[in-house]
């Protein structure tokens, strides 16, 4: 006598169902995560919404009006564009804090990339005490942008502080260096770059990446130190060098707290650091001039997104990505 076998049944069991009757299956779960998702993503989205975006709207609507501060929303006037035509043609102090602030990112800028790619090549190494000292160097971009380093930084670089006193060492004879039209600028200037200890890191991340293989080759082809630097260094260190930066410039164009208290507020001596965004600030919290304080924050917000754009379309140029022919 032949048994037979009977194939096995693969039909899918339906889905179980809750006590009320509701049905239990991956459709229902996934519904379930994807509300437990948007309950954890609820407070970050009400402060984009209440801090960020409806703060935004508003000042855009503001920078069309001649509000005062003063003035309640409802009574304040409509005069279209006459804040960006008194900004752009009637406002010299406008055209002179644009002039301080390119001035600034265009030398700081580079130089601050320039130091602290110099102290990774320097720290990429292994010898005793090197976590230390990536620590010590890293150390002033924790306090970056606070008012008591500033102050700190005032008060060294005044008539009678420690970088004079240093400079009396050697015979020098120093000057009032923050209070100095000629020099004020450059003081600030000489605290933004001391504070590259943020893109060190990441270029120190960057240099770990790039082959050893690659400085043997070229060392067994005669490449010495600068050769090696120029040709595989950079290439290989490009992406991190564009990442450092986009954020160096548009941190550079923000600076604010430096400037604000080495002049106490006035962009001094002689507007020489009067920055784009502490011009904003005496424009809108001082002169509580806020509507046109408002649109000028809406011009520096398109420019900052404009040389963002810029710096984007250079890097398909120069910017050198090791996987690129990989597909």
């Amino acid at each position: 006598m032949v048994s037979t076998v009977r194939p096995a049944d693969h039909r899918v069991p339906p889905a179980r169902r809750g006590p009320a009757g509701r049905q239990r299956g991956p459709g229902a779960g996934r519904q379930r995560e994807g509300l437990a998702a948007y309950v954890f993503l609820s407070p970050w989205l009400l402060g984009l919404m209440l801090i960020t975006a409806v703060p935004m709207l508003l000042s855009l609507y503001l920078s069309f009006t001649n509000y005062d501060v003063l003035t309640p929303l409802s009574e304040v006037e409509w005069v279209g564009g006459a804040n960006y035509r008194r900004m752009f043609t009637a406002d010299p102090s406008y055209w002179h804090s644009v002039q301080v602030t390119v001035t600034f990112a265009l030398i700081a800028v580079p130089l601050k990339l320039a130091a602290a790619l110099g102290v990774a090549l320097l720290l990429n190494r292994v010898f005793r005490g090197v976590g230390l000292f990536r620590g010590l160097f890293y150390l002033p971009s924790l306090l970056g942008g606070s008012v008591a380093l500033a102050i700190v930084w005032v008060s060294m670089f005044n008539r009678d502080g420690a970088f004079n006193s240093l400079l009396a060492v050697f015979g020098v004879e120093g000057a009032p260096w923050v209070n100095d039209p000629r020099w004020a600028l450059e003081t600030l200037m000489l605290l933004a770059i001391w504070q590259f200890g943020a893109p060190m890191v990441i270029f120190l991340a960057g240099l770990k990446q790039v082959p050893v293989e690659l400085y043997e080759a070229a060392s067994v082809d005669g490449a010495g130190a600068w050769r090696q630097f120029v040709n595989v260094t950079l290439p290989m260190l490009s992406p991190v060098i564009f990442f450092n930066l986009v954020l160096e410039t548009i941190n550079g164009f923000q600076g604010f707290t430096s400037a604000f208290v080495l002049s106490n507020g006035t962009g001094g001596p002689v507007d020489s650091t009067l920055m784009y965004t502490l011009n904003l600030y005496i424009k809108g919290f001082v002169e509580l001039d806020m509507g046109y304080a408002s649109a000028m924050a809406w011009v520096f917000l398109l420019t900052i997104g404009l040389i963002t754009v810029g710096l984007f379309s250079t890097g398909r140029i120069w910017v050198h990505y090791s996987d690129a022919g990989e597909q």
